[in-house]
């Protein structure tokens, strides 16, 4: 395991933990922009803002039925697999250990702070008054919770989700980073080759998914694909029996696929 993510509060002390891992253990940080930015590239027509706003805003009452939401996310999931598919890389940022999926190739790890220790960060970096501050801590973690709870139906400050907690009111940064320093030493979290087959999984499953998102052909469904030493299975439900062909003409052009598998497709109920 050599792929950490760290989910945090804002200004909750993420960002600098993340710094000083990377500096002790000569990994790469990795944030949302390189993310949005990777994801944007990898697509004409999608900009670094509307990706960046699937990341972060909540879906409103209308959003919610929106499918462009859905395009987004498997651009995202699959710049993010791209990014730290190689191990050593550290990402801080939002749902990464969801967009990552649970394995023996990551560490999840979340860092709470004191609501004092928060406020004041927001101060400095912000310049924000108070008052300010706790509006904008309250108001970006409310936005989160709802980010999480209807994507992927879970409170992301539920600590089963986590193999580490840290609580900074009696830690200090330093300390919090030698605190997974250690746990990498000590449970010898090496890269393996079982780490790297399933980065790879991850990363080709993601691939499939983003290009059905992109084809025009395809790009209204909206699927779950996983991947086995190239076998790649899709699931989810069509709107017409045709999709069953263009799916296997976008699946099949992403370099890595060498079967697949569409039991799981739903067809239309007209087909039935």
């Amino acid at each position: 395991m050599s792929v950490i993510t760290i989910s945090r509060g804002s200004f909750s002390g993420g960002k600098m933990l993340a710094e000083c891992l990377a500096a002790k253990l000569g990994y790469r940080c990795v944030d949302r922009d390189v993310v949005v930015e990777r994801a944007a590239a990898s697509s004409a027509g999608v900009t670094q803002q509307e990706i960046r706003e699937a990341l972060t805003k909540p879906p409103g009452l209308l959003e919610r039925f929106n499918h462009k939401r859905y395009v987004y996310l498997a651009l995202i999931q699959a710049a993010l697999a791209e990014e730290v598919q190689n191990g050593k890389a550290i990402y801080h940022g939002l749902a990464g250990h969801l967009l990552l999926k649970a394995g023996p190739h990551l560490l999840r790890v979340r860092i709470i702070a004191p609501m004092e220790f928060r406020i004041v960060m927001v101060r400095e970096r912000l310049k924000y008054s108070r008052g300010e501050a706790e509006s904008y801590i309250e108001k970006v973690d409310e936005e989160r919770r709802r980010w999480t709870q209807y994507l992927y139906g879970v409170d992301w400050r539920d600590p089963s989700l986590y193999d580490l907690v840290i609580n900074l009111e009696q830690l200090h940064i330093e300390q919090a980073c030698n605190l997974v320093c250690n746990l990498m030493l000590e449970r010898c979290f090496e890269f393996t080759g079982e780490c790297k087959r399933e980065m790879d999984n991850l990363v080709l499953a993601s691939q499939v998914r983003a290009a059905l998102a992109l084809d025009p052909a395809t790009s209204d469904l909206e699927v779950e694909a996983v991947a086995s030493r190239g076998t790649v299975r899709i699931s989810g439900k069509l709107s017409r029996v045709s999709e069953l062909d263009e799916i296997k003409r976008v699946a099949r052009a992403v370099p890595g696929v060498q079967s697949l598998n569409l039991d799981e497709m739903a067809l239309p109920a007209r087909a039935l």
